[in-house]
């Protein structure tokens, strides 16, 4: 308060010098002949003024101590003891709430971590179409030949396709051997849930015969990105589509600039 409260004295002062400085600049040009006494007895009074206030500024400031009283032994004791108390209460409930508050500003600060649907777009750069193949990234199988025995969904992916279907438009596509598969594997994905949110539907997973048709299939849709595990089929495409995902889950060079690597999926989103 003391130290607030001369600081506003301070510019007080260093105020009402700025406007004595342009009343004296409009006096002294004029002969000191023509002043009167008044006039001179003015300023006079307003320079002992202002020396006055600075030497009483410069004075110190501090809040005397006061002489404690004589009391007994017993008494000045106690009232250590009672000051110390006090004391540590007041520097205990200073520290906790020191603590308090920086536990508020470290929770405010504290770095957000991104949702999947932000991660999936900044990963796809605002990609609108997706084609991928089924084999080896939405099924565990990794040939036609196995897809004739069983089908088998992996479930650690399908949290991704809903996050892709909700901003792009995806379709899935394989290569199978006989219409029987076809069956399988819809009725697999289907029970895994995966037409349920209505960003995928049946018609749009495709199937051909062969490894060419399925490159047919991306050219055709021109999709932004391309998802497959079949670095043949990567590298001929790589000319046509804007971004491509190879997934495999051996570490291998990227066939172009445009290519992407990554052991599967989910770990590609940043999900495992």
């Amino acid at each position: 308060m003391a130290e607030s409260s001369k600081e506003e004295l301070l510019q007080l002062i260093k105020r009402f010098g700025a406007y004595l400085t342009v009343k004296m600049s409009s006096i002294f040009p004029i002969s000191l002949h023509n002043l009167n006494s008044r006039s001179i007895g003015a300023i006079a009074g307003f320079a002992v003024a202002i020396v006055f206030t600075w030497r009483l500024l410069r004075s110190p400031s501090g809040p005397q101590r006061r002489q404690p009283k004589r009391q007994a032994p017993a008494s000045s004791s106690s009232g250590i003891s009672s000051q110390s108390n006090a004391t540590l209460t007041t520097s205990g409930v200073s520290s906790s709430e020191d603590t308090r508050a920086q536990n508020v500003v470290d929770e405010f600060f504290q770095p957000v971590k991104p949702t999947l649907g932000q991660i999936v777009r900044q990963k796809l750069s605002e990609g609108r179409k997706v084609t991928c193949r089924l084999l080896g990234v939405v099924l565990e199988e990794s040939t036609p030949e196995e897809l004739q025995k069983q089908v088998t969904v992996r479930y650690s992916v399908l949290e991704v396709l809903l996050e892709i279907t909700k901003f792009c438009d995806l379709y899935l596509m394989e290569r199978v051997l006989d219409d029987e598969t076809e069956k399988k594997v819809l009725l697999a994905l289907e029970d895994a849930g995966v037409f349920t949110s209505g960003g995928l539907v049946k018609e749009k997973v495709l199937f051909c015969s062969t490894e060419n048709g399925r490159t047919s299939f991306v050219r055709q849709l021109e999709p932004d990105w391309h998802i497959d595990t079949n670095p043949d089929i990567i590298f001929q495409l790589s000319r046509f589509i804007k971004y491509q995902l190879h997934i495999s889950p051996t570490r291998t060079e990227r066939a172009a600039s445009n290519v992407f690597n990554s052991p599967s999926l989910e770990q590609f989103f940043g999900c495992v």
